[in-house]
C-alpha cells in the first residue's frame, strides 16, 4: 500500500513540474500576444477554463495542427492560430498547463 501511495504522489509531483514548465513556455513564447489568462494578455482568444472544455488530445491538436481544429469551428476566429513549432516534450508541457486552466 505504501508503494502505491508513493507512486501516486510521484505522478502528481511530476504533473506539477509539467504545468510549471508549460507556464514558463507560454510566457517565453509570447502566447499572451493572442491569448488571455486571468485578465492578462490579448482578448483575441481567452484560455480561462480551457482545461474544462477540451481534452488533452484536442489541446495538443490546437498546438500542432491549428488549421484542422479551426476547420471544425462553426465560426472562424478573427485571427488564425499559428502552429507551435516546439519539441514534443515542450508541447506536452504546454498541454499540461492548458489542462490546469479550469474554472
Amino acid at each position: 500500500m505504501a508503494l502505491t501511495l508513493f507512486a501516486v504522489a510521484g505522478v502528481h509531483a511530476q504533473d506539477a513540474k509539467k504545468v510549471a514548465a508549460g507556464k514558463s513556455l507560454y510566457d517565453k513564447n509570447g502566447c499572451a500576444k493572442c491569448h488571455q489568462i486571468a485578465g492578462k494578455g490579448s482578448k483575441i482568444s481567452p484560455l480561462d477554463g480551457v482545461g474544462s472544455k477540451l481534452s488533452a488530445a484536442e489541446i495538443k491538436q490546437w498546438l500542432t495542427d491549428p488549421a484542422a481544429m479551426t476547420a471544425k469551428l462553426p465560426k472562424k476566429p478573427p485571427v488564425a492560430m499559428k502552429k507551435v513549432a516546439l519539441p514534443d516534450a515542450d508541447i506536452d508541457n504546454l498541454v499540461e498547463y492548458m489542462l490546469s486552466l479550469k474554472k
